[in-house]
């Protein structure tokens, strides 16, 4: 007789913040830095742009662009992906305003 295991499937609700979630130390500039990154690489497609393109127009070594567009992007700066957008035609803002949960961080 082969027994048979009733597996129970438990799962966490997470929050909107995966860094946050796996405990990440800074969190939110963690995800800041993520939806800049995937804004770069959406407009990196849209160009048609290659990677040794890019790098030049970014000036960005190729090897750190190549690492920052795949999830690799701990090392720059917020500046320096605001700096990309700019070269690549966006108008980036910072607005700072207070959270709508009001609580303090």
């Amino acid at each position: 007789m082969i027994a048979r295991y009733r597996q129970v499937a438990t799962h966490v609700c997470g929050t909107t913040n995966v860094y946050a979630d796996l405990g990440y130390r800074a969190p939110e500039s963690m995800r800041v830095r993520a939806e800049l990154v995937s804004r770069i690489a959406d407009l990196l497609a849209e160009k048609g742009m290659m990677e040794p393109e890019a790098a030049n127009l970014l000036s960005i070594p190729e090897p750190k662009l190549y690492k920052m567009l795949r999830g690799q992007f701990r090392s720059v700066s917020l500046h320096k992906l605001t700096k990309c957008l700019t070269q690549l035609g966006q108008e980036a803002r910072t607005i700072v305003r207070p959270k709508s949960d009001k609580t303090l961080v």
